[in-house]
Parts: C-alpha cells; structure tokens; sequence
C-alpha cells in the first residue's frame, strides 16, 4: 500500500495529476480509519502501463479505453501510422543535422536545399567560412562539405588542358552574335571561363569586351591568349563574382552569358542584371532546357539532382518575358557544341587511372556522360538574344 505522496515520486508525477486520474477512475485509492488515502501495486502498475500507452501517442481517453480492455485496432493502426511518419522525420531531422555538422555525406541535403531555396543554400555556404568560388562548386559539384576539398582538387585535374567546361560552339555564338541589330558599344561577357568566346566577340565585332568570372586562373589563361593580339586592347578582365558586378548603372549595351546564368538562376539574373544594361540594351543568354514533355525517369531524375531548376523551353521562354524581354530570336545549341565539350572530356576520361582519384569526381562525370550519350535530345541548351524593353 502506497500514500499518496509516495505513489507520486515512484511514478514521477504530482498529486494534483493523481486526484485527476482518480477522479477518471483510472486508479482507485481507499480511504482508511486514519484519513489517508492508500494506492495499491495494482493502482501503481496500471499507471507504468498508462505511461507506456501515453508514449506509444494515445491520448488519455484512449488510454483509459486500452485500460478498460476496449482496445480500438482501428485507432492504434492510426497511431502506429502516425508514430512511423514522425519516426522517418526525426531520422531525417538526423541525417540533416549529421550532414550540417560534416559527420556523413551531405549530398542529399545539398540537393534538398538547392531545388527549394538555392539562394539561400549558397549565403549558408559563405557563413561556414567558404569563399563564394569555393561556396559555388560545393553547390553544383561536389555537394559534400567532407570531401569538397578532394572533389575539387580531382575535378580541376580531370579538366586540366581542356578549353570547353561546357557544351560550346563557334558558330552558335556568331549565330547569336549577328542577329544583334549593333556590332559596336560596351560588352560585358559574364561566366567568361578561359575566354573562348570572348575573343571570337572581339575578333568579329568592334565591341569593347569586359570578361569576368570568379576564377583568376581562367582570366590568366585569357589575358596569356590575347598578350600579343591586336584584340587583347579591347578586352578587360574583372575577377569578380556574377551576383555583385563592380559596375555602373546603365554601363553596358549588351551583356553575354552562355551556360552561366544557371548559376545563381536565370529569372534572378535577368533582374538583377537589368540594371547594367543600357536603355533597351541586349542580352546573349544560354540555358539547359527540356526539348520533351515526355523525358526518360533516368534523365528527368538526374537533372533533378544536378539542376532542379530546370525547365521546358517554353517554360523558360516565358520566364523570359515576363522579366522584361522581348526574344529577337531563339535556338537550340548544335550538336558541334556537344561534341566540342564531350570528345575531349571522354578522350581524357579514357586515359586516366581511376584509382589515382579519391573522390566521386570522376564517377559523377562518367555517369553525365552516360546521360548525354542516351538522352540527349531530350534536353539541350538553348540560346536565347533579348532585347530589354526598359
């Protein structure tokens, strides 16, 4: 027999919860000749079970009815039901927390993060000490905090001696380049990387060229091309960073961005870039896009890790408009742009050992490769001239 008091601290709740529970009839104390309630091992074990059913997510009514021997199968499926789902949160809740902290792969939760909040993604990267260039190629290459550092290390050997870092061609860019009504002015070419492009704009315009990007190895490459050109007088270089150009307002007549504006997403570069654009000025912009409304599981979900925002070319030609463009004309990159990209990276691919790669670097560009040789045409770059209505 147990006074209240001490059934209390056995059970570890107050003596106001055992009142109520009495007054449910969830226990029965007795009175005795001296006044006091007593509480029996009877009493004290149904409150350890009425514990254990609280904990399994019942509500006090239903315990009461588990208590009585009225079990409900229906209700505790629903519960069963529920406790799994809030199980599967907290794991997640772990695995997010163990990624955050660098203690297990974070790909999944870059990946998460980048398909519903991509800005926000890349200021959290900076806050961990990152550098914008660094903080950008954790987001789209390596997506793992743990091995971003050997993943970047293997992914610039890999491309060491290879001009194109995406799918590229001369005369798509001159296509582009000659349906703009002028030839002359201040040109700004945006995500220039080694400046393939940049010096086929000097060599076939009079504009006056600035080529930034956020890696001064490739703006040396540039500078060490043109050194001894009549062109290198018309090409500046700015090492610099997309989302916080140094320049002024209204500065430029055209601004060209081919296979770059993805990077901190094609609505919000087209906005944000507005501002440097002269009055009714142009834009060279490229984007991957989907050429079917029916793309294979395999490509449609590989995308989705790798570029979530992509979208149809009607989808983006809209995108487009509705940011302030009318569309002076529009096409699909050649398939010369692919193979000036892809020969190269397989014929490297083809002569490195595997095993002198620590990283996943080298599998993840084996498996892009597989992707394009079975479902390109599904998807391709789209390069669209625009002339901003402002």
């Amino acid at each position: 027999m147990y006074h209240i008091s001490e059934l209390a601290q056995r059970v570890n709740l107050s003596r106001s919860t055992l009142l109520y529970y009495e007054k449910l009839r969830l226990i029965q104390g007795k009175r005795q000749t001296n006044g006091y309630r007593y509480y029996s091992d009877n009493d004290l074990q149904r409150i350890r079970l009425l514990q254990q059913l609280q904990a399994g997510g019942l509500t006090l009514k239903e315990c009461q009815s588990c208590l009585d021997g009225k079990i409900n199968r229906d209700m505790l499926m629903d519960r069963l039901q529920v406790l799994e789902q809030e199980i599967a949160t907290k794991q997640h809740a772990k695995q997010l927390l163990s990624s955050m902290l660098g203690m297990n792969a974070s790909c999944n939760w870059h990946e998460t993060i980048e398909r519903t909040a991509p800005l926000a993604h890349l200021e959290w990267l900076k806050q961990q000490g990152f550098n914008e260039k660094e903080a950008l190629r954790l987001k789209w290459l390596s997506k793992n905090i743990n091995e971003h550092e050997q993943y970047t290390s293997d992914f610039e050997s890999i491309f060491y001696g290879i001009d194109r870092l995406g799918p590229s061609d001369d005369d798509d860019s001159l296509q582009a380049l000659h349906a703009l009504p002028i030839n002359t002015g201040n040109a700004l070419d945006v995500g220039c990387g080694k400046g393939l492009t940049t010096c086929l704009l000097a060599h076939h315009s009079g504009f006056s060229l600035t080529a930034l990007d956020n890696d001064e190895y490739h703006l040396s490459c540039l500078k060490e091309k043109i050194k001894h050109q009549p062109i290198n007088e018309r090409i500046t270089t700015s090492c610099n960073s997309m989302m916080a150009m140094p320049f002024e307002d209204q500065q430029f007549d055209v601004i060209w961005a081919e296979g770059s504006a993805y990077i901190m997403g094609v609505k919000n570069a087209l906005k944000q870039w507005q501002q440097f654009l002269k009055p009714h000025g142009y834009v060279v912009i490229s984007d991957l896009v989907w050429l079917t409304d029916t793309p294979s599981i395999e490509a449609y979900e590989f995308w989705q890790k790798n570029y979530p925002d992509m979208s149809s070319k009607q989808q983006r030609t809209t995108d487009i408009i509705n940011s302030g463009y009318e569309i002076i004309t529009s096409f699909t990159q050649s398939d010369q742009s692919w193979l000036n990209y892809l020969v190269p990276l397989k014929q490297k691919l083809n002569c490195i050992d595997d095993n002198d790669y620590k990283s996943n670097a080298v599998n993840d560009l084996r498996q892009e490769i597989h992707i394009h040789d079975q479902y390109l045409g599904q998807y391709g770059y789209q390069l669209f001239v625009l002339k901003s209505k402002r």
